[in-house]
């Protein structure tokens, strides 16, 4: 019920702040064609129910959208489910891919640094995780395409795949892979260097917990402590970033993504933001908030299967 609410509540606020921007698309039919007259375009926004209150229009668009028709793309000239099926499919093999990679990478590294706490390597780890997450991401992005696309020439500098040609079966894989790389490099050192600092503290503090020093003195082994006992505690506040993460493969990178010009959510919702594509911009958003919103309720049904401590019942 709470999901429901919030979606609604935040889907009204965004329609609102999506109609203050100047020029809706009569105005820019307006100023593309001279030709038209005043009586043209009141006829039109009459026609589309823009001379109709805010609230009218907002529940026209809710009843229309729940009902399955999400709208036409003015600037695509095609339905708006049509062109994000393409792109939330492009998006989810960029994000998932750099999530999977950003896991498998910062997790044991995350986990080592804690137990060799005040080492060299762990002061290592703490200054490339610290960089990670302070680079912005355009420029992580620019000194990518700087060095792979200008100098080493060994991938393409934007894209999603090569235009023009005909690829099937193992060839179209490895020719998105090629374009996939650059723009999946620069989310996992983000996402990456995010999980080792949050793995590394929720290590080092579920190894001081008084249950650990009680499975040391009952003779387990150190593999059964930190596998068994101490990896499935500190898992549980890594648990919350990666839920919201995974919201993050719906929504897009939108900065990555129009950056590299990876044809993908993030940055269909740029375009759509620029050009005044209402429709498109209004079912992108709600998918996000969906998502995150969905992903915080598994990240709770998680927690209780990590923490026997925890249940719902």
């Amino acid at each position: 019920m709470q999901t429901v609410i919030v979606i609604f509540v935040l889907s009204f606020i965004w329609y609102y702040l999506m109609n203050l921007m100047p020029g809706d698309p009569i105005d820019i039919m307006i100023s593309s064609n001279p030709k038209m007259t005043t009586k043209d375009a009141d006829r039109l926004k009459a026609l589309y129910g823009f001379d109709k209150p805010i609230y009218v229009r907002y529940w026209k668009w809710l009843t229309n959208t729940l009902s399955g028709d999400l709208g036409y793309s003015r600037t695509y000239r095609v339905p708006v489910g049509e062109i994000l099926g393409r792109r939330l499919l492009n998006t989810l093999y960029l994000s998932g891919a750099a999530l999977l990679l950003s896991l498998v990478i910062a997790i044991p590294i995350g986990i080592f640094s804690a137990l060799k706490k005040g080492s060299v390597f762990d002061y290592a780890v703490n200054l490339f995780a610290f960089a990670g997450i302070s680079i912005p991401s355009f420029f992580l992005g620019i000194i990518l395409l700087i060095i792979f696309t200008i100098w080493l020439a060994w991938f393409p500098a934007g894209g999603t795949q090569t235009v023009g040609t005909k690829l099937s079966g193992f060839a179209a894989f490895v020719d998105r892979i090629k374009y996939m790389i650059l723009p999946m490099v620069s989310l996992t050192a983000q996402q990456m260097a995010t999980y080792v600092r949050y793995m590394r503290s929720s290590m080092i503090e579920t190894m001081h917990f008084d249950f650990i020093r009680t499975a040391k003195a009952k003779g387990l082994t150190r593999k059964r402590v930190l596998y068994v006992h101490a990896l499935r505690n500190a898992l549980i506040p890594v648990v919350t970033i990666v839920a919201l993460s995974l919201s993050f493969l719906f929504s897009g990178a939108i900065i990555t993504e129009t950056l590299f010009a990876y044809q993908g959510v993030g940055k269909l919702v740029f375009d759509s933001i620029i050009g005044n594509d209402f429709n498109v911009v209004m079912v992108s958003f709600n998918i996000t908030v969906g998502m995150v919103l969905i992903m915080n309720l598994l990240a709770d049904i998680l927690y209780a299967y990590l923490d026997p401590r925890i249940s719902y019942k």
